[in-house]
């Protein structure tokens, strides 16, 4: 036990497993003082390969990883060729045309929405399927086509079936019209189906700059 107390560890959200995360945050509370950069490396040293301890903060004694979080930005990333070093980290659509303008007509449609239970996994135990979405965009970048989506939160399952969706607008096999319809139904059962775990990725948490300490 490296800090010699019992740790309970509060992450920031929960996804799918296969989802990755370039940025995550946790919190813990400790009755004693620590020395933060002796305590990153000795994490660093004992944690797996495809974890890494960035920096360890100090915050309010309320601050919250999940509760206080004030948006999420999330990344879906699609590889267009068999690409041997980001075959756990994409999905392979090789050979599929998509209409990516199209794609991001639908994507801007989201903001004039809360109401988002159409994209929810179907047995779930929120009270509230309002999310508030402040940015969607499909971009390029390097030999990849990425989603990129803002909200305030998500519901389980919601960037995945997003982009199954969205897929099904870039195939012309759902127009604009009916991608709204879909959104207005909030049927699970109208929307496409939720794409695979593996290239979503969790890229950005913002918080309350109030809740830091700054020592």
């Amino acid at each position: 036990m490296l800090l010699k107390d019992k740790i309970d560890v509060v992450g920031c959200g929960r996804t799918d497993t296969g989802v990755h995360a370039s940025q995550f945050f946790l919190h813990f509370d400790i009755g004693h003082p620590i020395d933060k950069e002796k305590l990153k490396f000795r994490l660093n040293s004992f944690l797996p390969g495809d974890i890494v301890i960035f920096q360890i903060i100090k915050v309010d004694d309320e601050a919250h990883a999940r509760f206080h979080a004030i948006s999420r930005s999330y990344q879906y990333r699609i590889s267009r060729e068999k690409n041997v070093f980001a075959g756990d980290t994409s999905l392979l659509l090789p050979n599929v045309n998509l209409d990516v303008d199209e794609m991001n007509k639908a994507a801007e449609l989201l903001l004039n929405y809360r109401d988002f239970k159409c994209f929810s996994r179907s047995k779930t135990d929120v009270k509230t399927y309002d999310c508030n979405i402040t940015e969607a965009y499909w971009k390029q970048e390097d030999d990849f086509l990425v989603f990129c989506v803002t909200a305030n939160r998500f519901l389980r399952n919601m960037v995945r079936a997003l982009v199954g969706t969205l897929l099904e607008v870039g195939k012309h096999k759902m127009s604009l019209a009916e991608f709204e319809g879909v959104i207005e139904s909030r049927d699970r059962t109208r929307a496409g189906a939720s794409v695979k775990a593996r290239g979503l990725f969790l890229t950005k948490v913002d918080y309350p700059k109030e809740i830091f300490i700054l020592s």
